[in-house]
């Protein structure tokens, strides 16, 4: 990593990450329509799961973690992660596949169940998730500051390759691994493990608990949009414009907020209908 100067470093980490952490931990504001409550932690978790394949934390035809990481990741036990797969799999959500490379595999990100889902799992939750959105655009715009003012041509190869792989992905599937490879080479080149950590503990809790970002639905549009937002922020990180940086990395952390308050409104509408 080259040497840092001193106008080169980011505010203090460590005391940001504490204060944030403090913030983030504390109780979030009630709903104002009030909590939406179910019947069981088997529903809830069904929900969760639910929510998380119709915002494209998982997309069809990708599997599901499996029982123990679901049961880590949700904090419940491995019998009623079991229950609520099951629930999905009645639902046509997923299907159960044997053998080797077997697990519950997505077979479709939205049902006649999944309005209900959303809204059961989002709207006790909104209030927070607005908070999260904006806490984590300014977040990301300090990792792209940070990227501009240290990162070295190893870094900047590995931007570029993912900036590459998401031009040639074919696949939503494609297109969201090389985005997270691309915000992963970009949180590296930080050189700050602490501002890595911070990054990734936001998009958990945006994310509702799963380590992946949402990629809603396959939209042409929405991609050629990602797209040219990558190239410009590897552009401003390359030329070591941390302010440009910062500025397009706050303006493309939009999208997923947006894209969840699309979710949203569409299960509202879909249940009042």
């Amino acid at each position: 990593m080259p040497d840092v100067h001193p106008d080169s470093t980011p505010p203090a980490t460590d005391d940001l990450s504490r204060v944030l952490s403090r913030v983030l931990d504390g109780a979030a504001q009630p709903s104002p329509l009030g909590p939406v409550k179910v019947h069981s932690v088997a529903t809830e978790v069904a929900d969760r799961l639910m929510t998380a394949v119709a915002i494209g934390d998982y997309l069809p035809g990708e599997r599901l973690p499996g029982e123990r990481e679901l049961a880590s990741i949700l904090d419940v036990s491995r019998a009623t992660v079991r229950e609520a797969i099951g629930r999905l799999q009645a639902l046509g959500i997923v299907e159960i596949r044997r053998g080797r490379t077997g697990g519950a595999y997505i077979r479709a990100s939205w049902t006649d169940a999944t309005a209900s889902a959303v809204r059961r799992t989002l709207l006790p939750r909104w209030p927070e998730m607005e908070q999260l959105f904006d806490v984590r655009r300014l977040v990301e715009g300090m990792v792209a500051r940070t990227a501009a003012l240290r990162r070295t041509e190893e870094d900047l190869a590995a931007i570029r390759l993912a900036l590459d792989a998401y031009a040639k992905a074919r696949t939503p599937a494609e297109e969201q691994a090389a985005d997270a490879a691309f915000h992963g080479a970009v949180l590296t080149a930080t050189g700050n493990p602490k501002i890595s950590s911070l990054s990734r503990d936001l998009l958990t809790r945006v994310s509702l608990g799963f380590p992946v970002e949402p990629y809603g639905e396959d939209d042409p549009e929405d991609y050629r949009r990602t797209l040219i937002q990558h190239r410009k922020i590897y552009e401003a990180i390359a030329a070591g414009d941390a302010e440009q940086a910062g500025s397009l990395a706050e303006e493309h952390f939009t999208l997923t907020a947006d894209m969840m308050r699309d979710m949203l409104k569409r299960a509202r509408e879909r249940s009042a209908g």
